[in-house]
């Protein structure tokens, strides 16, 4: 989140069996560093009880309009006036239909009709009522009314049956309430960030790869959406889940990766290379499995391409970003690659502090000098690299006042 005061969210919880889901939800707004209060309808009272969210949240819980705990008895107007945003989380169908026709006849309506913030709902029904022409019509109106629909998603429902209608996944809700909350630093902007490992195939069942997880490259890939950029993610072999918004394209090789880059690269703005590229690729794949015998085995290598250095040295190319993941001489090796490859910015990580694990410490390298960046979440690592990427862009002269 961009400011030390903590954004404040009012969750709003409807009767459906995924309110057992809010909990979750609840449980990572607050481990995000939001201050979070739950308003409750009376049937979603029958799914999770008010304690859980109290106890999850460190706040009172409210369901009821006249709580006397407010003491002018207009709970609707207090909730409301100091949250940054409502997300109601589930939406069921009863629910949209009020919002849309504009009912308020309990807490949770009342302050969806009284609020000054912005509202978001998730959608959580059966897949009939769902695809019923009514509730159609009012997400329809609702989105007409500037409300952001979040899903659903479709899968295995509660009543046996599958397709469209189960609330989004809490993680993903999370990255939402991120996305809306992050400065728009780079709206408007085209982004493709590479990430994760790069497989070389030996034979049909073997291969040279790195121990890269991905997870940095996908953090920077969500980072750069919450600041409003359309982003490509070019990735390697990962078990990882896409960021909400980002275009996917998965590879294999280097050379793989080296055609998807050249193929999306018209029109980028920003390119930023996470990913752990090999420097070799073997001359000779065999087309059949090499069999095990006594003898030793040589297999000739040669080098792949360096996108990174191709990307840098495009005439009027993108903004380009290096990463050095270095076992000693951090520092020195980094901007020695950043030079030597004539890019305006290189993020740093020791490769024992970072591979495979949640957390990073980068320093970023640029013209100015070392910008260290304490241990951290690779998420907010990450939002601190793309506010970095975003200053350098915004000093950087554009080419007409260039040409002057």
């Amino acid at each position: 989140m961009a400011s030390n005061i903590p954004k404040r969210v009012l969750l709003g919880i409807t009767g459906g069996i995924a309110a057992y889901k809010a909990a979750e939800l609840t449980r990572l707004l607050i481990k995000g560093g939001f201050e979070v209060r739950v308003a409750m309808t009376e049937a979603a009272t029958h799914f999770v009880t008010p304690v859980t969210f109290q106890a999850l949240s460190g706040n009172p819980v409210f369901t009821d309009q006249w709580d006397t705990r407010v003491s002018n008895n207009m709970a609707h107007i207090e909730l409301t006036r100091s949250a940054d945003l409502v997300l109601i989380a589930p939406a069921s169908a009863d629910f949209l239909a009020k919002l849309c026709h504009g009912l308020a006849n309990d807490l949770l309506s009342l302050l969806c009709l009284a609020r000054e913030c912005p509202l978001m709902v998730a959608p959580a029904m059966n897949r009939q009522m769902w695809e019923n022409p009514a509730t159609r019509r009012n997400v329809k109106q609702l989105q007409a009314d500037g409300i952001t629909i979040l899903g659903p998603d479709a899968g295995a429902q509660a009543c046996g049956e599958t397709g469209e209608g189960r609330m989004t996944e809490p993680e993903t809700l999370f990255d939402e309430v991120n996305v809306f909350f992050q400065p728009k630093r780079l709206a408007g902007k085209k982004v493709i960030v590479t990430a994760g490992p790069t497989f070389e195939a030996i034979d049909p069942v073997r291969g040279l790869t790195n121990s890269s997880s991905g997870k940095m490259g996908y953090a920077t890939a969500q980072a750069a959406i919450e600041a409003g950029a359309e982003v490509t993610l070019i990735s390697g072999p990962t078990s990882l889940t896409t960021p909400a918004g980002a275009k996917r394209i998965d590879i294999v090789s280097a050379a793989e990766l080296f055609a998807a880059v050249k193929q999306n690269l018209p029109g980028t703005d920003i390119f930023i290379g996470v990913a752990a590229v090999a420097d070799y690729t073997p001359v000779h794949p065999a087309t059949q499995k090499i069999k095990k015998s006594d003898a030793s085995l040589t297999i000739e290598l040669k080098p792949t391409t360096d996108v990174l250095a191709h990307v840098a040295a495009l005439p009027n190319g993108p903004f380009c970003v290096g990463f050095a993941a270095e076992s000693e001489n951090l520092l020195g090796h980094a901007e020695l690659k950043r030079k030597k490859k004539n890019i305006p910015l290189i993020a740093a990580n020791l490769v024992q502090s970072a591979m495979g694990s949640d957390e990073n410490e980068l320093v970023l390298i640029d013209h100015v000098g070392r910008h260290p960046l304490p241990r951290a979440s690779k998420a907010l690592q990450a939002r601190a690299l793309i506010e970095h990427i975003a200053k350098l862009l915004a000093e950087r002269p554009t080419k007409s006042s260039a040409s002057e």
